[in-house]
């Protein structure tokens, strides 16, 4: 679930985001959650790092987004925020405070949507959420940004992690199934990569974690893809 905290003090607009934000979801068959907090000092007051994104309202009357998004950022490195102003000569600000973008009022939805899906796209590679491997008798909780990639061997998965292999029965299918919404994707036949963990692509292998897999002819189209639109379209890998 995507969890979306709204920093607004008018009522038409915190209307409007939560309606927005729910069609979004709706549209896009994303399960998500919002809470709406009317001031700047509400959502510092005890906060918690729990959200994915915050969307933030500039001018508000006791302590204004940029302020307490600046002390929000004090406390959460990795937590996505866009700021909803009529003020846009100010939003510029926002990049100090680490701002992703910003969205001007009078909202319509299309560029609302178009801002949204950037800021869901870079909270899901910042997520580390976490999965269950089972093996030996025992069950290992394991972050997925710490997973370099998986390998099947006679029915077994091989999962390549910072912290060593861990060997579970299983199949590539399922794994892929658990994994793909975390950018994930198949280079060969055996091994499925963690996109994140690419530091180079060679004529036909590619370079996770400092070993070098290889990626075939059929799925080379599809993981050459994949790993563009993951790095947001600024680079192009042919071989």
């Amino acid at each position: 679930m995507l969890r979306i905290a709204i920093v607004e003090d008018e009522e038409l607009y915190v209307r409007q985001l939560g309606e927005y934000v729910e069609r979004y979801g709706r549209e896009n068959e994303i399960e998500i959650s919002t809470v709406v907090f009317r001031d700047g000092t509400e959502i510092i007051e005890n906060y918690q790092n729990v959200y994915d994104i915050i969307l933030f309202d500039i001018a508000m009357p006791q302590m204004d987004g940029m302020e307490a998004a600046g002390r929000i950022r004090e406390m959460d490195e990795d937590v996505i925020i866009v700021f909803i102003t009529n003020m846009p000569q100010y939003a510029v600000r926002g990049y100090e405070v680490g701002a992703l973008d910003f969205v001007v009022k009078p909202i319509q939805y299309p560029s609302f949507a178009m801002r949204l899906s950037r800021a869901i796209g870079r909270a899901r590679k910042r997520s580390n959420e976490q999965i269950l491997l089972s093996f030996s008798g025992r069950v290992k909780r394991i972050g997925v940004r710490q997973i370099y990639y998986v390998e099947v061997q006679n029915k077994m998965l091989h999962y390549h992690t910072d912290e060593g292999e861990y060997v579970l029965r299983g199949t590539m299918q399922g794994a892929l199934a658990e994994l793909a919404r975390h950018h994930f994707v198949r280079c060969n036949y055996w091994y499925i990569v963690n996109l994140m963990h690419v530091s180079e692509v060679r004529k036909d292998t590619v370079i996770v974690a400092g070993d070098e897999l290889v990626v075939s002819r059929r799925n080379k189209t599809a993981f050459l893809t994949a790993l563009t639109e993951y790095m947001g379209g600024g680079q192009g890998w042919s071989g």
